[in-house]
């Protein structure tokens, strides 16, 4: 097969999902937005509904709806993107809650919806979603008035827990829901970490769960394994790649991997890029492409079947920093030509 292989440790998931739980003071809720962070919606949720998490975050409403499917009736599933327009089918059909993010959401959701479960979305700081304090003040009174299922806040700079922007919007939220009756939310997976001040009555963790960080303490969840297409040799003076931006200082032997920006191998991560032959490493050479990549295999004492991106010596942390982004982009972008295995 000239397809990569991406192996999914549905155990490891679950643990992380557990591990997470035992560190809240409260309820832990799962975050499957973006197809459950590229890993597989319906088998994810499924897997972290039996590890015990009864309630979901997606991003807007058709994943809700998707998710709806494969979960059934019981679990809560609340929707980031609120109430938009023409989602109120999907929203009554699927039994969503949507975090109302405006006035004008709350507007169309009451007179839609008018015995719906909703929740709120306030902005502490990031200016991204939710309601201002000054448009919060002007509906809480109405708003509250059947108390919503739940009212949230989003930390901007979680990852780093000793900035000071954390304390600012834990004490925003605060200010902004300190009388009311309905559960509070602030924290996903980088403010769990930061302790219980940060937990209020549900945490809501995301790449924690796939393995990433700030979760150090994390299972690794996925293993990336290309196989190799052809291996030649290449003479010094000679190029790899488009645009010739690898010359070969001395006799090399060259694999040609069958994966590439298409199956969200970025291109960014260029010949900083190392994979792995069991314990060796060998590095990318020349740039990466729609879909192959060449990775210098001099140093190894016999041609590879196939390399390993992400697995048991490189996390998709450190694959994010040979791009300079994030683990999140890694996974969110593991392309669908992939061939998905599931473990247990």
């Amino acid at each position: 097969m000239s397809t990569a292989v991406l192996t999914i440790d549905l155990s490891a998931l679950a643990a992380n999902w557990r591990n997470l739980n035992a560190r809240s003071d409260s309820e832990t809720a799962a975050v499957v937005k973006a197809n459950a962070y590229g890993l597989g919606l319906r088998t994810a949720a499924s897997v972290l509904a039996q590890a015990g998490a009864r309630h979901f975050f997606v991003a807007v409403a058709e994943e809700g709806a998707a998710l709806r499917e494969v979960l059934g009736t019981g679990p809560q599933i609340s929707v980031f993107s609120g109430h938009m327009e023409g989602d109120t089918p999907l929203i009554r059909d699927a039994g969503l809650t949507p975090m109302i993010n405006s006035i004008d959401q709350l507007i169309r959701h009451v007179e839609a919806l008018p015995d719906h479960d909703f929740g709120i979305q306030l902005d502490t700081g990031m200016n991204r979603l939710g309601m201002e304090d000054a448009e919060w003040r002007s509906v809480r009174e109405v708003a509250t008035q059947r108390p919503p299922s739940l009212v949230m806040s989003h930390l901007a700079c979680a990852d780093e827990p000793s900035h000071q922007m954390n304390r600012q919007q834990l004490d925003c939220f605060i200010e902004m829901t300190h009388d009311i009756s309905a559960p509070r939310s602030l924290a996903a997976t980088g403010g769990l970490l930061m302790g219980s001040d940060y937990h209020f009555d549900l945490t809501r963790p995301g790449i924690g769960l796939y393995g990433g960080l700030p979760f150090v303490d994390a299972l690794p969840v996925v293993q990336l394994d290309v196989p190799v297409i052809q291996v030649r040799d290449v003479h010094p003076g000679e190029t790899v790649g488009y645009a010739n931006t690898w010359t070969a200082a001395a006799p090399a032997r060259i694999a040609t991997i069958s994966a590439g920006y298409a199956d969200g191998l970025i291109r960014a991560m260029g010949a900083k890029a190392n994979l792995h032959a069991g314990d060796v490493a060998v590095p990318v050479v020349g740039r990466v492409s729609m879909d192959l990549i060449g990775v210098d295999v001099t140093a190894l004492s016999a041609d590879p079947e196939s390399l390993q991106l992400i697995g048991r010596h490189q996390s998709v942390d450190t694959v994010a920093d040979f791009a300079d982004t994030i683990g999140y982009e890694i996974l969110t972008s593991l392309g669908e030509r992939y061939k998905r295995v599931y473990t247990q």
